[in-house]
């Protein structure tokens, strides 16, 4: 990562807090992967002008939220997605435009969001006002959750892999929450990197709730330090599949 960003990011519009003028990245040089963190918490304003780097459609949705929060944690997260692919690109972070590839499921533009024709390949999610920025030169998937109160855990459970409803059915009550939210960053992560999203089922690939996930064939799963209270993970095709 070079020390300070090229100039088509240093002439963006003003950036949200934890990306200043040089601190983006620089022109992509290998597969990554790297995972950002962004915490849109707290009182303090986004800078004015700050969504002068997003495209047309991506300011017609941060209107159609209702609530503050919500829009800002949309903003900053968008923000700091064009941001770090204007340093990875060595583009002006408003020129970037993204677009949806085919779902390998119906072939539908409603796949992967991606900048048409870039080599680098990311994914964002959002939660509670924190969200996670992953780039690779492979297919990738992340995601970021806060475990779940009790009571809905009954209803989604039972949408697991078999061995992992039996994995959490063996630990006690007050341990479940956790560890469910660890399996499904992870699935949700895998997900997201394949493109195609809950419609593949969440019975049908087992990653695991316990310490160490596990990756389906040709894909590294990590789970990956978050804010606490919140759990995430990340996955990245290996560039062999």
């Amino acid at each position: 990562m070079t020390a300070s960003a090229p100039a088509a990011v240093r002439a963006a519009a003003p950036l949200p807090r934890l990306y200043e003028p040089g601190s983006a990245p620089g022109p992509w040089r290998d597969g990554g992967p790297r995972v950002w963190v962004v915490d849109s918490r707290g009182t303090t304003p986004l800078p004015a002008g700050s969504e002068a780097v997003l495209d047309p459609g991506e300011r017609v949705r941060a209107g159609l939220y209702r609530r503050a929060d919500h829009r800002r944690t949309y903003v900053a997260t968008h923000v700091a997605l064009h941001v770090l692919l204007g340093g990875y690109l060595d583009r002006d972070p408003a020129s970037l435009r993204l677009v949806r590839e085919p779902c390998p499921g119906c072939g539908e533009p409603h796949g992967r969001v991606a900048v048409a024709g870039s080599p680098v390949h990311f994914s964002l999610s959002h939660s509670g006002g924190v969200a996670l920025l992953a780039f690779a030169a492979t297919p990738v998937g992340v995601d970021v959750e806060t475990p779940p109160a009790p009571g809905p855990l009954t209803h989604l459970v039972p949408r697991l892999h078999v061995r992992e409803r039996a994995e959490l059915a063996a630990l006690p009550a007050g341990e479940r929450a956790a560890a469910f939210a660890t399996c499904w960053t992870r699935k949700e992560a895998y997900l997201k990197g394949l493109g195609i999203g809950l419609a593949r089922g969440l019975d049908r690939d087992y990653v695991g709730t316990g310490p160490r996930p596990a990756a389906p064939p040709g894909w590294t799963l990590t789970d990956v330090a978050a804010p606490y209270g919140f759990r995430a993970a990340c996955a990245v095709r290996d560039e062999d599949a």
